[in-house]
């Protein structure tokens, strides 16, 4: 499920597990899998106030996708590999 539209720009700010998305685009809090390590991010409240882009930049030429696995950025460890495994997301934590 994407929930951006390249050609307008536009962001959805749904909490929607199982939603691949620019990692610029996050904007809802969450526990998230990078599409291209496979490595767990967890994105609490105060890393989305103010509905502006996380706090941290990765630059580079090409986009960076991450997929959302649960709304709650503080799920057991166990519990976001299971569900990265029900999206059929690779993981490597």
């Amino acid at each position: 499920m994407n929930a951006y539209s390249t050609e307008q720009g536009n962001y959805t700010s749904t909490c929607a597990p199982g939603t691949t998305l620019p990692f610029q685009a996050i904007n809802t809090p969450g526990c998230y899998i990078c599409n291209w390590s496979g490595h767990l991010l967890r994105v609490p409240q105060d890393g989305v106030a103010s509905c502006t882009p996380p706090g941290v930049s990765i630059v580079g030429t090409d986009p960076l996708f991450v997929t959302m696995v649960s709304c709650n950025p503080f799920i057991p460890v166990t519990k976001a590999r299971t569900l990265a495994a029900n999206f059929d997301v690779a993981i490597c934590f």
